[in-house]
């Protein structure tokens, strides 16, 4: 046994657990997992497997399932549970809850009834992601999933292009492509990127290029695993240029066709005219 046995106090605890290598669980979690009067967790499956590799007993325990689709049932048990004094552990699938993962809602109904809530801290795909892409971390921004339609994503980029600062995106593989598309076209083609995919698993892998690049290298192939996206901050120069390009581009459209209002507002805000086009 990998645990201590300890006593909890009464509360929500959400438990990060790894992204890949089970391993990476720390200690700590391994004790509340083992001795939290309740267990929830996004998927009830995940949790139980975790718990064998770790030789963590489910002591007579059952595990409460909590996802996005079941909240309003789930909540509620949860709450009366936490109401008789008892210790409840959350964990999402992987990594640390509420990072793009369910939970915001319950911990804000915790607190709302007077429940303590805290955590048992770990492992995070957007950090470590960060950490390996060797772009800017003084500041960073985690955009998370971009919307599926492709005018909410486009619409969803456009304002992220106010941000001055890393961007970090979760990403699946069959969405991938599609999506380094799209920021290359809205954030900059020549604005550089970290495709950081599989972490901390067997195949794990870090590309490091252009969006255009990255863009154009990923539509040629099949992807699999997980992904993080990290985008570094827009230079000065495009910093301004995004700013204006929107207005000026609207303005110049209203006399003359697309590839002459490109070449126009390129030439007056000294951007790439394929940049321009492409936006």
């Amino acid at each position: 046994m990998n645990y201590n046995v300890v006593t909890l106090a009464p509360g929500l605890i959400f438990v990060a657990t790894p992204i890949g290598r089970a391993r990476d669980i720390t200690l700590y979690a391994l004790d509340v997992l083992a001795c939290a009067d309740l267990l929830v967790a996004e998927d009830t499956r995940v949790l139980r497997k975790l718990m064998r590799l770790h030789g963590l007993p489910l002591a007579g325990r059952k595990i409460l399932s909590y996802h996005d689709h079941n909240g309003e049932i789930a909540r509620p048990k949860i709450m009366s549970a936490l109401a008789e004094g008892k210790s409840v552990a959350f964990t999402s699938d992987a990594g640390t809850p509420l990072i793009a993962d369910p939970g915001h809602r319950l911990a804000v109904a915790a607190r709302a009834q007077g429940h303590a809530v805290t955590m048992a801290p770990g492992p995070v795909a957007a950090i470590m992601g960060l950490t390996l892409s060797g772009l800017a971390c003084e500041q960073f921004f985690f955009a998370g999933f971009l919307p599926t339609a492709v005018e909410a994503r486009r619409k969803a980029l456009l304002k992220l292009t106010e941000i001055h600062a890393t961007l970090i995106f979760y990403e699946s593989p069959k969405r991938l492509a599609a999506s380094l598309e799209a920021m290359a076209s809205c954030l900059g083609a020549d604005r550089q990127a970290a495709l950081c995919r599989e972490l901390t698993k067997r195949f794990e892998e870090i590309r490091c290029a252009p969006l255009g690049v990255l863009s154009h290298d990923i539509a040629q192939q099949e992807i699999k695993g997980e992904c993080v996206v990290v985008v570094a901050p827009a230079s000065d120069g495009q910093d301004i240029a995004y700013a204006d390009i929107d207005a000026a581009l609207r303005e110049a459209l209203q006399t003359m066709r697309i590839k002459d209002a490109a070449t126009l507002v390129a030439g007056a805000l000294n951007l790439p005219r394929r940049v321009i086009y492409q936006r």
